[in-house]
């Protein structure tokens, strides 16, 4: 990535060689990728490099856009503080309802984390117990009985579902909600959360 840096500030900036001018001088799109740092450098062209140390995990985190400065012979781009996702519920307030009758005071505006990840458990479990819901279903309808194994599985789904949930509920904030999902190194890898048990 390179920066045209004129008179200090940046002009323009590019992802890829492209053929670029700088005052009355029109040079190839080659140019960035043959010719040296320092001879970039000679006529205004920065190397562009990106700071990401504020950089989050966008399903937890909203980042900032990058800022961009001309750092010594470089051009430097920075991310702010990233800002948490809530956790809880975001509820339309008084204020909101004044401004428009349909957000309702104390209903739900916007999700929170929680509430996201408890039911993508739930589909999970849903999902897994999709396949042997005719057996469920013949019983009641036919009097067979489901085996016993698969009865114990769908009960071993339900618990396991429901103990994620809790894990999810308690998280303190985001970081450890995410730590929940962060597998180890053992063979096979673990995650706090736990995996759904196999038929």
């Amino acid at each position: 990535m390179w920066a045209i840096v004129e008179s200090g500030s940046i002009t323009k900036m590019y992802t890829r060689p492209r053929a670029f001018k700088i005052g009355s001088n029109q040079y190839p799109a080659n140019t960035m990728a043959l010719w040296s740092e320092s001879e970039l450098q000679s006529i205004g062209v920065y190397p562009v490099t990106v700071d990401g140390s504020n950089l989050k995990n966008e399903a937890y985190y909203i980042n900032t856009n990058i800022t961009y400065a001309v750092d010594g012979i470089t051009v430097k781009g920075t991310y702010g503080t990233a800002t948490a996702i809530a956790l809880a519920d975001t509820l339309y307030t008084a204020e909101n309802e004044a401004a428009n009758a349909n957000n309702v005071e104390g209903e739900v505006a916007t999700r929170g984390l929680k509430y996201n990840h408890k039911q993508i458990i739930n589909q999970q479990a849903a999902e897994l117990l999709q396949d042997t819901d005719w057996m469920v279903i013949r019983e009641a309808e036919g009097g067979t009985a489901v085996p016993s194994d698969t009865t114990t599985w769908r009960a071993a789904v339900r618990t396991k579902a429901n103990a994620m949930q809790v894990q999810i509920d308690g998280a303190a904030d985001v970081d450890a909600l995410a730590a929940l999902y962060v597998h180890n190194d053992a063979t096979p890898p673990v995650r706090p959360l736990g995996e759904f048990p196999t038929l």
